[in-house]
């Protein structure tokens, strides 16, 4: 008996589960791209620290200055909530074709509903892949604007006071 597991079996089953995993392989390229941009702005900033500089809109000032770091957070925000039900769809689709299968062959044997129920885990942990480190880097970067939004604000009002 040999052993024929590929992982890229897994995601390669029908076209159903074929789309869904590209789908949840560029939701999670695209969080990563996010993610890196993210610290390498972060890291700019330690070195040159964002300030407000006297003007005469203040407001808008801090919200250019705030644009940056609040750009793309939404769509990590959105993988972070929608991978899971998207791998949860290709669990879903997993197990009916494992169901079809019982149907077809008229037998409960492992062999019989074992692709399709690897199919349903393979496009689960992709959902996972990709939600987990989308939303941990979304409330990451979130928090670190929120922070550096009010410390411009604090700015932004001693200059009003002066």
């Amino acid at each position: 008996m040999t052993n024929n597991f590929s992982l890229l079996n897994l995601f390669t089953g029908d076209i159903m589960t074929i789309f869904v995993s590209i789908i949840l392989v560029i939701a999670s390229i695209l969080s990563w791209a996010i993610i890196i941009e993210k610290i390498r702005l972060w890291r700019a900033t330690k070195r040159n620290p964002v300030k407000i500089k006297s003007s005469d809109n203040l407001d808008l000032i801090v919200d250019k200055l705030m644009r940056p770091f609040d750009k793309n957070l939404w769509f990590l925000s959105m993988v972070s909530y929608v991978a899971p039900f998207i791998g949860l769809f290709g669990t879903v689709w997993g197990v009916m074709d494992s169901f079809a299968s019982i149907g077809i062959n008229q037998s409960v044997s492992i062999g019989v509903i074992a692709p399709g129920l690897a199919t349903a885990l393979g496009t689960t942990a992709l959902g996972l892949i990709a939600a987990v480190p989308a939303a941990i880097a979304y409330q990451y970067f979130a928090k670190r604007a929120d922070d550096l939004y009010d410390k411009l604000d604090e700015q932004r009002t001693e200059i009003k006071s002066k």
